[in-house]
């Protein structure tokens, strides 16, 4: 069977994937990614090909979908197939917007150190899921608990990752494999109109929105999220 990589975004691990990973099981060879403690975007992504077969699909959740960008500027032969989910592609910015990001994940950052993880989580996830979900304990507990088993030291490695990341807008013209580019249609965090103005960037790209969800869309609507992703992959 075709090999597919999943691959997380921040402080998440397989539970982002866990829905998608059992369907995708029956018609792809599994790999969930874990970056360790890797502190650049390019060293996340040559994490992942130290463990990668020859040829691959990737898909990628928010930081997740920065690193594919990476593999696909490291080894764009050997990627069969991109899906990018609540990602981004821009640089760091500059300015007074480039100062309030790195304020509020410095923030995070010293909140994970002084309190820990969980206490970091239960602040950080109220603006990462549609309001509507905000009372749903089950589905909060389980976006905490994830969270919560990142160390804020693995946590600061990769906020530092995201604040020097680079910029892959050459990258997206580039890209010749079938592509499914996908989002909550209310990811406050990465925006519907960044995931639209990237799919019209790449070739051969599809874009779809989840409808009532938020940046945490795998976790929030399982069941729409991976019928696009199994859409997706069986169209290699």
């Amino acid at each position: 069977m075709t090999h597919l990589l999943l691959l997380p975004g921040l402080a998440c691990d397989a539970a982002v994937w866990h829905h998608q990973s059992r369907r995708l099981a029956e018609i792809a060879t599994i790999q969930i990614a874990d970056y360790g403690a890797s502190d650049s975007i390019r060293k996340m992504a040559e994490s992942v090909l130290l463990r990668a077969p020859t040829r691959f699909a990737l898909a990628g959740h928010s930081m997740g979908g920065r690193v594919a960008f990476e593999i696909v500027r490291l080894v764009p032969d050997r990627v069969t197939g991109l899906a990018l989910l609540d990602t981004a592609y821009r640089p760091f910015a500059g300015g007074d917007h480039g100062a309030r990001e790195r304020a509020e994940r410095m923030r995070l950052v010293d909140l994970a150190r002084a309190q820990g993880m969980k206490v970091m989580a239960s602040d950080w996830v109220r603006n990462m899921v549609h309001p509507s979900r905000l009372s749903d304990r089950s589905l909060m507990d389980s976006i905490i608990e994830m969270f919560g088993r990142k160390t804020p030291e693995i946590f600061a490695r990769q906020i530092k990752a995201l604040l020097e990341r680079p910029d892959a807008t050459p990258i997206l013209a580039t890209i010749r494999c079938p592509t499914l580019v996908l989002c909550g249609r209310e990811d406050s965090w990465s925006t519907y109109a960044t995931h639209k103005d990237i799919a019209a960037r790449i070739p051969q790209s599809r874009f779809v929105a989840i409808e009532n969800a938020g940046h945490m869309a795998p976790m929030e609507r399982p069941e729409r999220v991976t019928a696009a992703l199994v859409d997706w992959f069986s169209r290699l």
